[in-house]
Parts: C-alpha cells; structure tokens; sequence
C-alpha cells in the first residue's frame, strides 16, 4: 500500500460547494499520485457530484456530516455547538492525526477560532498568522498577517517573520528569503508605535534576512519575500491587492475587444498575455494557511473554484512534504 498525504477537504464551505469543491479534489488526485482526499460533508451531495468521474476510488473518500457552519453564524459558538458539521469534523481529522491537513472555503472566523482550539498551536507559537502567497514581479511572496490578528504585538511580528522565513525557504524554494515590515516609508524611524517597537527586533534578529521596511507600491515589484504586518493592514493589502488586480484583468478583456485593430492585435500577444494574466491570478496560489499549528490549516478564499482547491491541495502535500510544522517547533520552541 502507497503512503498517501491525507487531506480533509471541508466540502460544504464557500460559495461553490460542493461542485467546485469536489471538481478541485479529482484535479487534484489526477495531478498528485501521493494524496488521499477526504471529503466531509453531505454524502448524497457529494456522491451526485462524483457520480459519472473517473478517478482512484482509493484516494477520495466522503466522510458524512450532517451540518454546515454558515459564513454569519457566530465563529466560537458555530465551533462548539456544530459538533457534527463538515469543518469541524475535518478540523478533528488533523486533531487526531488522520490527515496533515484540512481545507476550507467556508467562514474565515470559524476556520481561525477551530484551528486554535481544536488542532492547537505549537508549543512556543504565540499567535498564528493567516498568510496567503500574493503575486509579484518576481514570483510571490508571504504576506503575513492577513487576518488572524488584529491586535499584534511587536514579539508577534517578529515570530511572523521567522514562520514566513521558513515558509518561503522550504515550500517555495527561496533560499535567504528577503523579510521587510510594511511601512509608510522607507526610513527607519517612520511608522506606528508598533512600527517602530518591531522593527529594532527583526533587524537584530539572526535566524532571517531583514531588509527593511516596504512600502505598500514596492510590494507588487517583489522587493521582498515575507511582507510582514499585522493583520488589519495585511488584510486591507491583500483585498485591494485582488480588487485592482480583477479589474485590470477585466479593462484589458474590455480594451482588446473595443476594436476590430485592437482584435486584431489581440491575437498577436494572445499567448503571452494569457501567460503574464495566469502569474497574476490569485487561484493559481491555493490558500492562505494558518501557520504556527499542530496541523496544517487552509483558507482558501470563499468564492473558490475547482483551480484553487487543487492548488490547495498541491500546496498541502508540499507543506506536508517539507515537514514545516518540525522545521518551526526547532526554529521557535
């Protein structure tokens, strides 16, 4: 019997479950050969959904839950009372060591609130951060926080940027990964309070490669790996960072199609333009996962569709892979 990577996928979360979900889980077992996929959630559903595919019987399985956490519901409540819903249920999966991972598109809230309480933090892990890839120039980089903490302290940020180091060497390859704060400047004693207090212990820190600050227009050129900031700036970066993103996207659609000459020339930087699009999709990416846990966490967005669930997964199996979470317990406890 093959070793699987196994990975709880939460099917009922997010805009388009179960279709997308379960159509991102046969992408995904049809491009990696070492993933099992366990799908939690309304059985009948799912089956309809899986009915007519071909894939590996072997490597997807449904694992029935009766409720789903709706996105308004109350995160802390929606946890301890939905007992037998498909996130929690997943969420239990890596608890218990059935899977390494789970992913969901449903409430952000209740993934973050599960992922602290049910799978747990790594001893030492003051607070784990949300930190999806973004697209760059270059490549991607970490942005770290995005949305788990809005009230983060100066110690928090500076184990942000050791996780991000580790993230970024070892699942993306970048050797030496390049860490800046997000500032309002570029000189050393611009910022916040909370600025100012961070940024003396990144630079005197020697497990990462501290450059500096950044400023929020240096972020797209890819001047630096891990972008590190608390999470209420981190998010507020990463939704307009989407927004402008989707609507160039739609100007240049609109624009190539205004005019017959403009149709024409359309069809000349067609495969080039397809390429430099795809680099700045967001789906391309996976998830944003919650690092810093005994098991891996991911986020994905909530309109996910069956591209990014796969990506998803792939990203999962390379975490898993990389042995992160060690790699963290050695580095920060």
């Amino acid at each position: 019997m093959p070793a699987f990577i196994n990975v709880a996928l939460d099917a009922m979360g997010g805009d388009n479950a179960p279709r997308e979900i379960v159509k991102g889980a046969l992408l995904a077992v049809g491009e990696c050969d070492n993933v099992k996929v366990y799908l939690t959630g309304d059985k009948e559903l799912i089956e309809k959904e899986l009915r007519g595919q071909a894939y590996d019987t072997s490597r997807i399985e449904i694992v029935h839950a009766a409720e789903v956490i709706e996105t308004a519901e109350p995160p802390v409540m929606a946890i301890r009372k939905k007992k037998d819903s498909s996130l929690v249920i997943g969420l239990n999966m890596v608890k218990d060591g059935t899977c390494s991972a789970l992913i969901s598109a449903g409430s952000t809230g209740a993934v973050l609130v599960g992922g602290q309480v049910l799978v747990g933090r790594i001893k030492g892990i003051k607070r784990p951060p949300l930190a999806p890839l973004i697209p760059t120039e270059t490549g991607a980089s970490l942005l770290i926080d995005c949305g788990a903490n809005v009230d983060a302290r100066p110690e928090h940020l500076l184990q942000f940027a050791q996780i991000g180091a580790i993230y970024m060497e070892h699942v993306v390859g970048i050797k030496k990964p390049k860490v800046a704060i997000v500032n309002n400047g570029a000189e050393e004693e611009k910022g916040n309070a909370l600025v100012k207090e961070t940024f003396p212990l990144l630079k005197n820190c020697p497990d990462i490669n501290f450059i500096g600050s950044i400023e929020a227009r240096d972020i797209p050129a890819g001047k630096a790996d891990v972008i590190v900031c608390e999470a209420f700036v981190g998010n507020v970066i990463l939704k307009l960072y989407e927004g402008v993103g989707a609507t160039l996207i739609k100007m240049i659609k609109k624009g190539i199609m205004s005019t017959t000459r403009a149709k024409i020339g359309a069809l000349l930087v067609k495969p080039a333009l397809k390429k430099t699009l795809k680099a700045f999709d967001t789906e391309e990416y996976g998830g944003a996962p919650l690092l810093g846990l005994n098991g891996l966490v991911v986020k994905t967005h909530g309109s996910a569709k069956a591209v990014e669930i796969k990506n998803a997964v792939l990203q999962c199996v390379q975490f898993t892979e990389q042995k992160i979470n060690e790699k963290i317990r050695v580095k920060l406890t």
